[in-house]
């Protein structure tokens, strides 16, 4: 059972926290604050608009708001939101990536099951209207 599912929260570095080391982790970690060094784990990480990561990060899915600089290694899905800056070596199952994020990194996919994925997502403008 990973963390979130045992207690509903992420494993937390807040917006005021530096870490340097390592991170090794069995369940899902959120990073508000910076992280340089490297964190693995077996569940999500979640990079909060202030977060930054310098270094490497190993994880089944990432959703990116903040910076990581260094190499990723995502065995799913890699979901890039509209803040985002990526810099580095990247290897991804899936990738997701919202307009206007930044994305200037080597990328290999991975094709386990064929379900290597690609995908841009155009962020919606509230200001048209909609019609039926």
């Amino acid at each position: 059972m990973k963390n979130s599912e045992i207690n509903g929260h992420y494993s937390r570095i807040e917006s005021t926290t530096k870490v340097k080391g390592e991170i090794l982790s069995d369940g899902d970690f959120r990073i508000d604050g910076t992280l340089e060094g490297s964190i693995k784990t077996d569940g999500k990480v979640v990079v909060g608009k202030e977060g930054s990561i310098i270094g490497t990060v190993s994880c089944s899915n990432a959703d990116v708001e903040g910076n990581i600089n260094g190499n990723l290694f995502v065995s799913n899905t890699l979901s890039l939101r509209s803040s985002s800056v990526i810099e580095g070596d990247v290897s991804i199952g899936k990738l997701i990536v919202e307009s206007g994020a930044t994305f200037n990194a080597n990328c290999s996919m991975n094709k386990e099951s064929d379900q290597a994925d690609f995908k841009v997502v155009k962020k919606t403008d509230d200001t048209h209207e909609k019609t039926a």
